[in-house]
């Protein structure tokens, strides 16, 4: 019988721990977001090739998630003894200091809460799982890659935006969608939102059930 795997949902409040981290003895998740965006990810193991690109990445890219109002965090097994040595060595042969910290979750407790340990893909490993958290720690978005396929992280910072701009212009986001793009207004629910929607000028309507309008920037 297979094992029964929790995993929390998109809707449901961030589980809060308190863990070692590379800038922390004792790190309260909570207390650590503040009123922030998070973007909270797993990877499978330090010194591993894959990981050690995506860590770059994101930690090249740190500033443009600062400006989004965004703390990057990342979480694997090891030891925070192995995270230090794997982040000196980051620092050593890709020329790149890791600036967000990283969660020693060695004895996998934080791992087991959000879901991130799946035994039919390894059984001593995390997959590399994604999770946008709002800042009222609500959980937005959750993106899960196998072992074996490196993160998009051009698609992250696209997810953030996207959510962000739902959530000030009370909007849907289409297929593809990037910040400047028309937005989709959201679809009519009663008689007199079909009538409101046909009424307004601005938007471009395909259908009763189809406008978009003008991404506000």
């Amino acid at each position: 019988m297979s094992e029964t795997i929790s995993l929390p949902k998109i809707g449901e409040a961030a589980p809060d721990f308190t863990a070692v981290t590379t800038h922390s003895p004792a790190m309260k998740f909570s207390e650590w977001q503040g009123g922030s965006w998070v973007v909270f990810f797993s990877h499978p193991a330090d010194f591993t090739p894959v990981c050690t690109t995506e860590l770059t990445e994101f930690a090249r890219r740190n500033g443009e998630f600062t400006a989004l109002g965004v703390q990057l965090i990342g979480l694997s097994i090891d030891s925070i003894h192995s995270h230090l040595a794997w982040l000196q060595n980051i620092k050593q042969i890709m020329g790149v200091e890791i600036p967000y910290p990283m969660v020693a979750d060695i004895d996998m407790k934080v791992s087991s809460l959000y879901g991130m340990l799946h035994p039919g893909a390894s059984a001593t490993a995390t997959v590399r799982a994604v999770f946008v958290i709002d800042p009222k720690r609500v959980i937005r978005a959750i993106i899960y890659y196998p072992l074996n396929v490196g993160r998009n992280v051009d698609e992250v910072v696209r997810l953030v935006k996207a959510l962000q701009t739902a959530d000030t212009q009370a909007c849907a986001t289409p297929v593809n969608w990037q910040p400047g793009q028309p937005v989709v207004v959201p679809a009519p629910k009663t008689v007199e939102d079909v009538a409101r929607n046909a009424a307004n000028k601005d938007y471009e309507k395909k259908e009763f059930y189809l406008a978009f309008k003008a991404h506000k920037k």
